[in-house]
């Protein structure tokens, strides 16, 4: 198994920010908003889960996996959106990426289960090769990354 960028030594990282799993319904679907869902209560739901090529679903298991579970969605998509769409129109629970919902959260069109347990973050990085010269738009796509990262 190929070394995870970085470790190898042959690319620079610079994290950017920060993303989190939560899980989402539609402000109508029949559950206790003000619950504190478990894990094993989480699992038991219609789920509604990214395809399993795709790496957020494959985090997703793979947390379960360490609590003794494991995930059997009812509905699997290949993209983002399609979650939110068909969790907003009642057909189960889905799992997502906070940081993309966020709109969906603030308009109410979804709303977030809370539960006792937190899925570690996950860092989103920006890597360049660590030997080979950048072209001068790409050095500037670095620093204005970077720029607009640190200004925040």
């Amino acid at each position: 198994m190929p070394a995870p960028p970085g470790e190898n030594g042959s690319l620079t990282t610079f994290p950017c920010f920060a993303t989190h799993s939560i899980f989402v319904a539609g402000a109508d679907y029949p559950c206790d908003f003000d619950h504190v869902y478990t894990i094993q209560e989480i699992a038991r739901f219609p789920l509604i889960l990214l395809e399993r090529k795709a790496s957020s679903r494959l985090y997703l298991e793979k947390y379960f996996l360490q609590n003794g579970l494991h995930l059997d969605p009812e509905i699997e998509l290949g993209a983002r959106s399609l979650l939110v769409d068909l969790a907003t129109i009642g057909f189960g629970v889905a799992g997502v990426t906070e940081e993309f919902v966020t709109r969906d959260l603030e308009s109410g069109r979804l709303r977030k289960l809370r539960t006792d347990f937190e899925i570690p973050a996950r860092s989103v990085d920006m890597c360049t090769l660590r030997d080979v010269p950048m072209t001068a738009a790409a050095e500037q796509f670095v620093h204005f990354v970077k720029d607009s990262i640190t200004a925040k």
